[in-house]
């Protein structure tokens, strides 16, 4: 064992820990023995070699309240992330994650190794402290500590974190199309290519009937929050999206946005009504919105580190530094092409943001037309502009309709 003075977080008390030197890994160690298949303990807390400081417990600090920041706070262990590196490299030599590693504007800022997916193995006292520092989606910052604990409880661990990879028979590119609902889509006629993909990616509002020209039919991972599921079968149930996609190959990807995502999914994972205040009248029982075999090796929830991730080295909004910083966080289905960045080798994403997009509806589904109206939550043209450096980079290939 080794004795390690962990650096000083600002309102915290320093200690020491004593910890095993091989608990405490490398950016490009390995995590798994030759006989495992999963990790002994979660990765270390490190963007390079350097671990995360620790904050002090709860009980010793002032408890931290978005209200008293006037612009998004900053912190010394903010852009450090969990790595995992359990999974197997992909095969693939034109991959994202090889594309990016040559490419100059992704090589530092893509991290092939981050922790995707949460499970009960990475929730403890000293994560709490960490996580606390950032507000949700990005952390537990004024959530309830009991509800956080109690959900995280409850999920199984996931036995790869690059699952598409692990999962893969065939030493071959794993193509994946992220369809998102931008009226770019309506008369569009990319069904057929959008299914042609390995895998689909769908994201809220997935309105299928009626559209299967333009949007496809297949389904393999469908991402949401709480509150973009059940507002979306609230809104479009007479649209036709009357229920989310299920089956037994679609696999669902909660982004927890706040305190109300972590009162659904607790509802969800115990098969009980969510607690009045919470999103209840969209619906008593979230389970009623999954298959009767519903079971949780196909549910995944995203880690507030890859989300912190995601808006730090991609969507970095200027509204940020505003005031009203707490307002703005990226789009879900930003959230989710991104996500797929990360999990597939070759990537193409149809409805999605482009220059031009005013020739369109707000959504394909838009029984009339309806202008995109840029609130302050997000900051489209961020987004629109990203999405088109990672077009013209090679990465993703995006439908931009002539």
């Amino acid at each position: 064992t080794r004795l390690e003075l962990l650096p000083r977080v600002e309102g915290a008390k320093e200690k020491v820990t004593v910890k095993s030197s091989s608990r405490v890994k490398g950016a490009h160690e390995n995590n798994i023995s030759k006989d495992q298949t999963k990790p002994k303990e979660p990765p270390a807390l490190v963007k390079t070699v350097r671990p995360v400081p620790q904050a002090a417990a709860v009980t010793e600090k002032k408890k931290l309240r978005a209200a008293d920041f006037k612009s998004e706070p900053h912190w010394d262990f903010e852009d450090k992330y969990l790595l995992d590196n359990s999974s197997p490299p992909s095969t693939c030599s034109e991959s994202v994650k090889a594309k990016a590693a040559k490419s100059d504007w992704l090589r530092d800022l893509f991290l092939p190794s981050i922790m995707l997916f949460t499970d009960k193995r990475y929730f403890s006292d000293s994560e709490w402290n960490r996580l606390e520092h950032f507000a949700p989606p990005y952390g537990f910052m004024e959530l309830n500590y009991s509800l956080v604990k109690e959900v995280m409880s409850l999920l199984p661990p996931n036995p790869h974190q690059q699952l598409l990879l692990a999962n893969s028979n065939m030493p071959r590119c794993i193509s994946c199309a992220v369809v998102g609902n931008g009226g770019i889509l309506n008369n569009s006629g990319m069904g057929q290519e959008i299914d042609s993909h390995d895998y689909v990616f769908r994201v809220s509002g997935a309105v299928i009937k009626g559209y299967e020209k333009d949007v496809g039919t297949k389904t393999s991972f469908y991402g949401f929050t709480a509150y973009s599921l059940v507002s979306s079968l609230q809104t479009l149930g007479h649209r036709g999206f009357s229920n989310i996609p299920r089956g037994k190959h679609v696999r669902y990807i909660h982004f927890l946005e706040g305190a109300r995502d972590y009162e659904w999914l607790k509802a969800l994972l115990l098969n009980k009504n969510i607690r009045k205040g919470f999103l209840n009248h969209y619906g008593q029982r979230p389970r009623e919105r999954f298959d009767e075999d519903f079971a949780m090796d196909k549910y995944l929830v995203v880690h507030p580190d890859f989300l912190r991730y995601m808006k730090n080295r991609f969507l970095k909004s200027k509204s940020l530094e505003k005031p009203y910083w707490r307002l703005y966080r990226p789009t879900t289905g930003a959230f989710l092409l991104l996500t797929a960045l990360h999990l597939c080798d070759r990537v193409s994403a149809y409805g999605y943001i482009t220059e031009g997009h005013q020739k369109y509806s707000d959504h394909y589904y838009d029984k009339d037309w309806k202008p995109l109206i840029f609130y302050t939550n997000h900051d489209f043209n961020l987004e629109k502009q990203v999405w088109k450096k990672l077009h013209d980079e090679n990465i993703v290939k995006l439908y931009q309709r002539s």
